[in-house]
Parts: C-alpha cells; sequence; structure tokens
C-alpha cells in the first residue's frame, strides 16, 4: 500500500489552518475532523462568527497583519495549510511565512492557482500568486504547492439567475475551463497534510475535462430537471458588474482572465488530483448533482 493513500494510518499530527472559513478551508478541515486523528487549529480574524457557522475544529483569534499573533498559534505546529485570499495584502504571506519559520514549521502546504504556469498571465492575482509561491520557496520551509483551476463552486454565484429566471449569464460562453471540485483540492490537501511524500511536490489540480459555461447550463438543466437558457453578455457588461463589489484591479485581473480562457489557456487536464489522493477528479455533473439542494428556491 502507498503510505500516500487513504486507509493508511499516520501518527496525529499538530494541523493549522488558515482560511478556514472559505470554501477549500473549510472542506479540509471537515474532513480532518471527520478523520478525528489530528490535533486541528483554525486561524480565523473572528472566531465567534466562525463557530456560528458550523465550522469544525479549534479556532484561534489571529489579524494577519500582526505577526506576534500569529507566532504563538504556530508553535509546535507540524504542518500548515497556508490559505490567503485578498491580492491587495501581500503581507498577509509574508507574515504568516514569518511566524512558521520562526516557529519552525515543519511542512507548509499553499493553495496557489494554476494560471501561475501561464506565461501570458499577467493580473495583479496571478503576480501576487507567483510572489507568494516564491517567498515560500526562498522561506527554507519545506513546502507542498497545491495549483487548482477554477472552482466547479463558482457556478453557485448563478444561483440568483436560475432560480427567479431559469438564466444563466456569462462571457464567452463556450470557452472552456478545466475547472475542478474544491472537494477534490481539499482532498489533496488532507494527504498533502497528512501524509509522507508530498514535500517539495506541487500538483496542478484539474476536473476530468475541460467545460464551457454553455455546457455547465446544459448540465444544470438536467440535473435540476427544469429548463435553463445560457444568456452571453460582453465583457463591458461583465465589467460592469464586476465594478459594483470589487476594485477596479480586481475587475481588470477578471476581464484578462476571461480573456485568457477565450484564447484556450484554461482547457488543459492534469493528472494533480489523481497524483495527490489516488482518486480520479470529480465531473461537473457529479459536483452538480452534488449541489442540487444549492439551487433549490428558498420557501415564502
Amino acid at each position: 500500500m502507498n503510505p500516500s493513500r487513504p486507509g493508511h494510518r499516520e501518527p496525529a499530527r499538530r494541523i493549522v489552518v488558515t482560511g478556514a472559513t472559505g470554501t477549500v478551508g473549510r472542506l479540509t478541515a471537515a474532513r480532518l475532523a471527520a478523520a478525528g486523528a489530528h490535533d486541528v487549529t483554525l486561524l480565523t480574524r473572528d472566531p465567534a462568527k466562525a463557530a456560528a457557522s458550523g465550522l469544525p475544529g479549534r479556532l484561534v483569534g489571529v489579524d494577519f497583519a500582526s505577526p506576534a499573533t500569529l507566532r504563538p498559534a504556530l508553535r509546535g505546529a507540524d504542518a500548515l495549510l497556508l490559505i490567503t485570499n485578498d491580492p491587495l495584502s501581500p503581507e498577509h504571506d509574508v507574515n504568516i511565512l514569518d511566524a512558521a519559520a520562526a516557529s519552525g514549521t515543519p511542512h507548509v502546504v499553499k493553495l496557489s492557482a494554476q494560471a501561475v504556469t501561464d506565461p501570458g498571465a499577467d493580473d495583479v492575482i496571478t503576480r501576487w500568486q507567483r510572489e507568494n509561491e516564491e517567498r515560500l520557496r526562498a522561506s527554507g520551509l519545506p513546502w507542498t504547492l497545491l495549483r487548482p483551476r477554477s472552482f466547479m463552486t463558482h457556478a453557485l454565484a448563478w444561483r440568483d439567475g436560475i432560480v427567479r429566471h431559469g438564466i444563466v449569464r456569462g462571457v464567452h460562453g463556450d470557452s472552456l475551463n478545466s475547472c475542478v471540485d474544491p472537494a477534490d483540492i481539499a482532498d489533496a490537501a488532507v494527504q498533502a497534510l497528512t501524509g509522507p511524500g508530498h514535500i517539495g511536490r506541487t500538483y496542478a489540480l484539474t476536473g476530468p475535462r475541460a467545460i464551457s459555461a454553455r455546457e455547465k447550463t446544459a448540465t444544470l438543466s438536467q440535473v435540476l430537471d427544469r429548463p435553463l437558457v445560457f444568456e452571453e453578455i460582453s465583457l463591458d457588461q461583465a465589467r460592469r458588474e464586476w465594478r459594483r463589489r470589487l476594485p477596479e484591479v480586481i475587475v481588470d485581473a477578471l476581464t484578462l482572465s476571461a480573456e485568457r480562457q477565450n484564447r484556450g489557456a484554461k482547457s488543459a487536464v492534469a493528472d494533480g488530483v489523481r497524483a495527490a489522493t489516488g482518486h480520479a477528479p470529480r465531473s461537473f455533473r457529479t459536483w452538480a448533482t452534488d449541489q442540487a439542494p444549492a439551487f433549490a428556491p428558498v420557501p415564502a
């Protein structure tokens, strides 16, 4: 048996997770808690809010802008899952890695992005992810990099249009993205955090095949058993919508990302999910079936 595969009993470890209230962090925390074999600490700005959301594990309040709050939280950790989500606050990765180095953390598993491998990707988000990877490699800490493609859960943003109007709106409806189920990313994170053989490795995490927004809409229509229509919008329309909730520099990054996808830059499929976890990546249809209740109308 490969000892890095599920079923092999590794010694209990103290594992620290940042970004535990986000999609991948929450799924990883739940898997670690369900296993019951490790001491899991979740770092969050607001432990009370995180606890109220049902997040499992020991919650510790920290300020990612303050190294002094991070060092005690990382002391004695065997592994750290490093997830940050604000490209406009690069000091967060700096501070966490400084604290990890000061605490002697033996292994850092970093959630990055597959876009860092694309020479044509030069937006603020991708530059931030590249710099974070470089910073980790330069830290001297043992590392593992998880580089997912776009999350299948981004389709949850379509919920309101689906429930109210039976419409999905988006740009470049036929462009392809080898998007990945975040559950597969969490499975990879758990294996990297708890098993041997992952230090110094980089995993490109994608779904089993590339899929377009138009095909996703058709799949959701079948799974939800209701007619759905994909309505293509222009990038200018999309930018106006993004500006309602995002700063201009992020709007520009999303625009460049959409244009790269339309040129085919996100269609390649990799074997990282199987290499990290031992199982095949889940399909969008499987994800949609699992998430069907999320698209149900809220009772009046």
